[in-house]
C-alpha cells in the first residue's frame, strides 16, 4: 500500500504532509465504494441468461393479467398489507417484494395525477379569479371617471 505522501512529497508545510500521509490511493477508495454498493441479485436458475451472460437477473415484464389483477387490489384499497401482498404474489406467480414495489410505484403515479388534477382545478379557479379581478378594476375606473365629470360639471352650481 503506497500512502499519496510517498508518491508526492511535500517541502513546504509539515501539517498538510500529516494529513496527505493519511489518505489511500485512489484506487484503494474505489475499492471500498465498490464493496458498499448494492447489487441486484443472481438468478436463482443459474443459467446466465442476463443480457450479457454474466448471471445477473434480467428485469421481467409483469403479464397484462398480472398487471390487470394488481390494478383492480389497488383500485379496492391503496395499502398493501402483508397477508394481502402475500396473497397477490401466490396468485400472480410473484416475489411479494415485487407485488411491493409495484403497489410503492402506483401509488407515486397516484398521487402525481391527484396533485396534477389539483393544481389544474386551481388554476382554472385562479384564471377565474384574475378575470374578475380585470372586470371590477375597470368597473372602478369608469365609476371614478364619471364621478370626475359629474362633479366637474356639477362645481359650478355648488
Amino acid at each position: 500500500m503506497a500512502l499519496i505522501s510517498q508518491l508526492y512529497p511535500t517541502t513546504a508545510d509539515s501539517s498538510a504532509a500529516a494529513v496527505y500521509s493519511q489518505l489511500l490511493v485512489p484506487q484503494q477508495i474505489q475499492e471500498k465504494v465498490k464493496a458498499g454498493r448494492r447489487r441486484r441479485k443472481k438468478n436463482k436458475g443459474g443459467d446466465g441468461s442476463g443480457s450479457s451472460g454474466s448471471g445477473w437477473a434480467k428485469k421481467r415484464k409483469l403479464s397484462e393479467e398480472q398487471v390487470t389483477m394488481l390494478e383492480l387490489s389497488f383500485g379496492n384499497e391503496h395499502k398493501l398489507e402483508s397477508d394481502r401482498k402475500d396473497r397477490l404474489a401466490a396468485e400472480l406467480g410473484l416475489d411479494p417484494r415485487q407485488v411491493a414495489v409495484w403497489f410503492q410505484n402506483r401509488r407515486a403515479r397516484w398521487k402525481t395525477k391527484k396533485m396534477e388534477e389539483e393544481y389544474a382545478k386551481l388554476k382554472s379557479a385562479h384564471d377565474h379569479n384574475v378575470l374578475d379581478k380585470c372586470r371590477l378594476e375597470s368597473q372602478v375606473r369608469q365609476i371614478y371617471s364619471i364621478s370626475l365629470s359629474l362633479s366637474f360639471f356639477l362645481l359650478p352650481f355648488i
